[in-house]
C-alpha cells in the first residue's frame, strides 16, 4: 500500500494532482499539506496538515509517523513572484528539494516527484521545437532553481538510487484555482475575466507565443509518468514535456467566439521579458518515446471545457 504525501497541495497543480491520486488511491492514502491553513477545506476527500516546506524536521516526522512512500514536492515560488524576492526564492525552492530528496534517500521511499519548467531555457537556447538535452541558460531565479533541481534529481538518482522523476511543464491553465504568479498566469486569468464580464489587460505583447497546457494533460502526463516501469525512465533531470503552442491574440480570438463583447488591451510589464526567454514549442519526443506520452487538448477543446466548466466552479467557491 502506498501512502503518498503532497507538499504545496492547495496550489494550481496540487490542488488537482491531490485530487486525481485520492481518486486513484483512496483519500485515506493521501496526505495533502500546505503552508496556508485556511486551505484545509479543499481536501475534505482525504487527509491534510499545515506544513511549512522550510521545516525539515516536520517534513521527516510525518514521513516516518505516517510510513510515507511517495512524496509530490510541489510547493515552489512561482517565476514572476520569485523575481521580487529572489534570495527567499531560491532558498525556499532549492532548501526544500534538497531536504525531501535526503529524507527520500535515508528513509528509501519508493518515488520522489519533482517538477520542472520551461524556466530552465534562456536566451541561447533554441526557441522552435526546442530539444531535450540543448544549452540551457536561465537568466530568471525560478529558471535558475529548476535547472540546479533537474541537476540534483540526477544526482540522487546516479549515485543514490532515488527513484525522482520530473516533467518540464510548460505553461498550465486550468480553471480550480487562481492565477499563481507565473509568467504564463495570463491564459488562467483571461478566462476569469470573460466570464465575469470585464476587459482583460494583458501583461504580454500580443503575439508572444509559450507553450502551453490544460491541466488534465499535465495531470495525465504526470500519473503516466510515475506509473511507468523503473527501466522506462531514460531522463532523471527532467523530461521535455510539449502541448500545445498560443499567442494572448490567439486565445483572446477562441474565447471572443463565445463571448462576443469581451475586449482585451496589452500593457506588458516585466514578465515580458521573462517570457521572451522561454521556447516558443517544445520537442518532447523523448517522453513520447520513453513512455508513450500523448497530449489531447488543442486550444479549441480547452477554452470550450473551461468555459463550460469555470462558472459553475466560480459559484461554488461563493
Amino acid at each position: 500500500m502506498e501512502t503518498i504525501l503532497i507538499t504545496g497541495a492547495a496550489g494550481q497543480l496540487g490542488s488537482e494532482l491531490t485530487l486525481a491520486l485520492a481518486h486513484m488511491y483512496g483519500g485515506d492514502r493521501i496526505i495533502a499539506t500546505d503552508i496556508n491553513e485556511a486551505s484545509a477545506h479543499k481536501f475534505d476527500y482525504c487527509r491534510f496538515m499545515p506544513l511549512d516546506v522550510m521545516d525539515n524536521q516536520k517534513i521527516a516526522e510525518i514521513v516516518k509517523t505516517e510510513k510515507v512512500t511517495q512524496i509530490y514536492h510541489l510547493a515552489a515560488i512561482l517565476s514572476a513572484t520569485s523575481e521580487k524576492n529572489p534570495i527567499f526564492a531560491w532558498n525556499l525552492n532549492m532548501e526544500s528539494l534538497l531536504s525531501i530528496l535526503e529524507i527520500a534517500r535515508e528513509q528509501k521511499l519508493n518515488k520522489i516527484y519533482w517538477p520542472s519548467s520551461i524556466a530552465v531555457f534562456g536566451p541561447n537556447t533554441p526557441m522552435q521545437d526546442t530539444p531535450q538535452d540543448c544549452v540551457m541558460d536561465p537568466n530568471t531565479v525560478y529558471g535558475i532553481s529548476k535547472q540546479a533541481g533537474e541537476r540534483w534529481c540526477a544526482y540522487y538518482y546516479e549515485k543514490y538510487g532515488v527513484d525522482v522523476r520530473s516533467l518540464r511543464y510548460p505553461g498550465l491553465i486550468g480553471y480550480k484555482s487562481m492565477p499563481g504568479g507565473g509568467t504564463t498566469d495570463y491564459a488562467v486569468d483571461i478566462f476569469h475575466k470573460a466570464i465575469e464580464g470585464e476587459d482583460f489587460e494583458c501583461f504580454l505583447n500580443e503575439d508572444t507565443y509559450l507553450p502551453m497546457m490544460y491541466m488534465d494533460d499535465a495531470i495525465k502526463a504526470t500519473l503516466d509518468l510515475m506509473h511507468a516501469p523503473s527501466a522506462q525512465i531514460k531522463v532523471r533531470s527532467s523530461y521535455n514535456l510539449g502541448g500545445i503552442s498560443f499567442s494572448p491574440k490567439e486565445i483572446y480570438a477562441c474565447i471572443k467566439q463565445h463571448y462576443p463583447n469581451f475586449n482585451i488591451t496589452f500593457k506588458p510589464d516585466f514578465r515580458q521579458q521573462i517570457a521572451d526567454t522561454w521556447p516558443d514549442s517544445i520537442d518532447d519526443s523523448a517522453a513520447k518515446n520513453d513512455w508513450g506520452w500523448k497530449h489531447s487538448y488543442g486550444l479549441e477543446e480547452m477554452t470550450k471545457d473551461i468555459l463550460a466548466n469555470l462558472p459553475a466552479y466560480l459559484v461554488h467557491l461563493k
